[in-house]
């Protein structure tokens, strides 16, 4: 099952509220992404909190053009959850 967002709110600071085609919702802290050239620019919360989900991309997209793979805001919403760290050590986000 490829995972794709499904919806997403913009809550304050770095947060978003997300849902997932999986049923599961969460809210995930993407300060950690934002470096390098296309990120940088929404450092600026104002930038950041322009965020929409792009229906074809089924993932959060800037009007900057940057966007966010699904799997790494799954992450973000989810990495304390002892069930799912087996599948994000598979997708290679912690050791």
């Amino acid at each position: 099952m490829f995972l794709h967002v499904t919806n997403a709110k913009y809550i304050e600071d770095y947060k978003v509220e997300v849902s997932f085609n999986n049923g599961r919702k969460g809210v995930a802290n993407l300060i950690g992404a934002l470096n390098g050239p296309m990120f940088n620019p929404l450092k600026n919360k104002a930038v950041f909190s322009n965020l929409k989900l792009d229906e074809e991309l089924e993932t959060i997209v800037w009007p900057n053009g940057a966007d966010l793979a699904p799997e790494y805001i799954y992450f973000q919403a989810f990495k304390n959850e002892p069930e799912l760290q087996s599948q994000f050590k598979q997708w290679g986000y912690i050791a």
